[in-house]
């Protein structure tokens, strides 16, 4: 049995969002091929995503220097517990599922909050010697990603920095496998939006028989 980490960062929901929708009849096609697998949903825009601040740098820092986990502050308990909550259970899941939108050519913030709350060394990746190496070898992670835009090629391909992220970080962690589900154009060709998502959704169910 695999346990898998089903992470999106969208506002909006299926039935409005293009990524949402394609990464709905993934995962229901997913669970329905590995019923015997765990799936949990993280929807960042709902879930306790702490930011990187002077409570979480303050608590890390008395840490380290020894103290217990109870000489810290209230609101450093809090964000450095629940960081330590999520990196763990990034670390515990056998798959990630990333979905996400093209927003001014990478992410929602969000996502960016949650890779920092799980990019722990010694968790994810440690040092050595001879520089950073990463732990989560027995991983694999999909990226979908819906582009109002084309950026698979072109002139704006080199532009896009969400996926190029994910993937500089799947990479950095170690995760040997690490795929792409793109949804793109469907806002310079409104005409053929229908079509293009039609197409998405078709190769998400598609994949999630061999992901």
């Amino acid at each position: 049995m695999a346990k898998v980490l089903y992470i999106t960062a969208h506002p909006h929901d299926d039935k409005v969002s293009f990524s949402m929708a394609t990464g709905k009849a993934f995962i229901d096609t997913y669970k329905e091929a590995n019923p015997n697998d765990e799936v949990i949903h993280l929807d960042l825009y709902r879930e306790d995503i702490p930011q990187l601040d002077v409570d979480v740098f303050s608590g890390w820092g008395k840490l380290q220097t020894g103290k217990g986990f109870e000489e810290l502050s209230a609101e450093e308990k809090g964000k450095v517990g629940r960081l330590s909550e999520l990196s763990e259970q990034f670390v515990a899941a056998d798959k990630y599922v990333f979905v996400t939108p093209l927003w001014n050519f990478s992410f929602p913030p969000v996502m960016k909050a949650y890779i920092d709350s799980v990019a722990v060394a010694g968790k994810a990746f440690k040092y050595t010697a001879e520089g950073p190496v990463g732990l989560l070898t027995d991983k694999k992670a999909l990226h979908i990603q819906a582009r109002g835009g084309i950026y698979s090629e072109g002139p704006a391909a080199s532009m896009e920095m969400g996926h190029r992220y994910l993937t500089a970080i799947m990479q950095f962690f170690g995760v040997p496998s690490f795929e792409g589900l793109f949804i793109e154009g469907h806002a310079a060709m409104p005409d053929k939006a229908q079509e293009i998502k039609e197409n998405a959704i078709a190769r998400a169910k598609d994949l999630a028989h061999t992901f």
